[in-house]
């Protein structure tokens, strides 16, 4: 399935990563039910969608104060990292995205606007051999303010030299989108894979 681009003449892409370019939703899950696991902690599939775009830290520090555990953030974090790293291998791309960045690229400027680490996005994209398609990477660490937040998507777009309005953002959660019409950019919203 081809996601349909709303009109425009847009003069970069702007595309979250996981759930959007890499179909990763479903392993990073496996992978915080299991870190998570080992501290007694339960992280329902809907919230896990829901927060999705949210920062590993503040997923951590939100289920700490819900179920009254005091999981080390930096700890349960490296082996979410860690879990995830594992399933790599078995990563493919979200197909309707895929073709998107097959078409457009050498002619638009792309960029990856992520809540994940730059470690877990380098991992992803060169998992799919995609890495060498972005000219710049704003991951976790790299702005203050996460999505629903416009911050990510507007230094995105400073660093490829695009004005707002120009940039197209491909994201699959709420949060992003958010965050895109915030930063007064025009987005595609990609289904979750259990809507596919």
């Amino acid at each position: 399935m081809i996601l349909p681009l709303p009109p425009g003449d847009f003069q970069a892409y702007l595309f979250d990563c996981d759930g959007t370019i890499a179909d990763s939703m479903p392993l990073h899950y496996t992978a915080w039910c299991q870190a998570l696991g080992e501290w007694g902690c339960d992280f329902p599939e809907d919230l896990f969608y829901a927060w999705g775009g949210r920062p590993v830290a503040d997923i951590v520090v939100t289920l700490n104060e819900q179920q009254g555990l005091a999981m080390p953030v930096d700890v349960v974090a490296r082996r979410r990292e860690e879990l995830y790293q594992q399933l790599l291998p078995t990563l493919t791309a979200v197909p309707g995205v895929l073709r998107h960045i097959q078409d457009a690229h050498r002619r638009v400027p792309f960029a990856v606007v992520s809540g994940s680490t730059r470690e877990s996005v380098t991992a992803s994209l060169k998992a799919l051999d995609l890495l060498d398609r972005f000219d710049v990477l704003v991951c976790a660490g790299d702005y203050a303010r996460g999505k629903p937040d416009p911050e990510a998507f507007l230094l995105a777009a400073r660093l490829l030299g695009v004005p707002p309005r120009s940039c197209l953002v491909f994201e699959d959660a709420d949060l992003g989108i958010q965050a895109a019409t915030a930063a007064g950019m025009a987005s595609v919203r990609v289904p979750e894979p259990r809507k596919r």
